[in-house]
């Protein structure tokens, strides 16, 4: 089962100790949350997964949609998520 070091702070970071082995990072004020194999890897992919919750990051072009496998004829008609706008 996995473990957390909690107190009753309103912001900060939780870390959560994973079953397997990988440890997640959650910020305690948003609820974003991240994870890699050690502490910094998830504090790093904490720190990016925050710049993008909070609106930072670059817009979607289509060579990005191309690397996910989408053709960017086939997204154009559809709104995109919030998230790749």
């Amino acid at each position: 089962m996995a473990s957390a070091t909690r107190d009753n702070r309103s912001e900060g970071v939780e870390f959560i100790h994973e079953d397997d082995g990988r440890i997640t990072a959650r910020d305690i004020e948003t609820g974003v949350a991240s994870y890699g194999e050690t502490k910094a890897e998830a504090l790093a992919m904490l720190a990016e997964a925050l710049e993008l919750h909070a609106g930072g990051g670059e817009p979607v072009t289509d060579d990005n949609l191309r690397e996910f496998g989408l053709d960017p004829d086939d997204v154009d008609d559809k709104p995109l998520p919030d998230f790749m706008q």
